[in-house]
């Protein structure tokens, strides 16, 4: 890793996001593939693209991610991590606005395990009186 490319780790439920950033003009790539190939909405890239617009680095920088297991919506929220804890390597001033946008903190929400005797984690199956 040379000084120029900053590598930071995103999580969120299943989904690990490995980041590595460049000085470039923005081109995001993930698994090897364009970002607009791999995720279909708009909305993911205004998800994935948040710490960029935070910090005023829109364009700057060139993603590479590198992105296994969680959903859609999982795996766009891991790679908002990532990139903003990768961002924070590029210039640790950035650290109190994207603190204050919420966007360093790791949200830790994931399912919660099938219970024995329970149709789900908290779910009961019906009661009959007769």
């Amino acid at each position: 890793m040379t000084q120029d490319q900053y590598y930071a780790t995103g999580k969120r439920k299943t989904a690990v996001a490995r980041v590595w950033l460049t000085a470039g003009s923005g081109n995001v790539s993930v698994n090897d593939r364009s970002f607009d190939d791999y995720f279909k909405s708009d909305i993911a890239r205004a998800v994935s693209e948040k710490p960029f617009a935070v910090t005023d680095t829109l364009g700057k920088f060139d993603a590479k991610v590198n992105i296994k297991g969680g959903g859609p919506s999982a795996q766009m929220e891991a790679i908002r991590h990532g990139i903003a804890r990768a961002l924070l390597q590029v210039n640790p001033d950035f650290r109190i606005s994207l603190k204050k946008e919420g966007l360093l903190t790791r949200d830790s929400r994931a399912k919660e395990r099938k219970k024995y005797g329970l149709a789900a984690a908290r779910k009961r199956y019906q009661y009959s009186k007769r």
